[in-house]
């Protein structure tokens, strides 16, 4: 990219969040990351690591505003029962100003936790779930 105006920096208020279809208007943060793992390969004559890629680890967490039992219904039968909670979660941000729209879809996706109650007197109630997952797809991509 050559060049770029304000107005095209992407803003958060933008975004969007689906999980397993269910639009989700509470959400006010989402964050999903793909982290490398490497295993050094020794070289002779050099005394830097060199890195081999050998496989990666999909993290993530979601942050929303507390306005339903949404994640306690999806889960809590799961968790008593031993079972795996596995979710599609849909992210799209699409700034009217920016160059074009993200959208990603987070495959088998768990949850880490499960808050069943956080409050605190004239305190809004929000709710931050950190999760992984094992694939993803890209939808749309902002390109020039």
């Amino acid at each position: 990219m050559d060049g770029m105006k304000a107005p095209q920096v992407m803003n958060g208020t933008e975004g969007e969040i689906w999980i397993d279809g269910d639009y989700m208007a509470q959400v006010t943060e989402f964050k999903a990351t793909i982290n490398l793992k490497t295993v050094v390969v020794n070289i002779v004559k050099t005394r830097a690591d060199q890195n081999k890629v050998v496989g990666w680890e999909g993290k993530g967490n979601l942050k929303m505003n507390h306005i339903s039992s949404y994640m306690m219904t999806k889960m809590a039968e799961n968790i008593k029962n031993g079972k795996q909670t596995i979710c599609t979660i849909i992210s799209k941000l699409s700034d009217p100003d920016a160059i074009g729209t993200e959208r990603v879809v987070i495959k088998d996706a768990t949850f880490d936790s499960l808050t069943l109650a956080d409050w605190a007197a004239k305190k809004i109630g929000e709710e931050s779930y950190n999760f992984t997952f094992t694939d993803f797809d890209i939808l749309d991509s902002a390109n020039e």
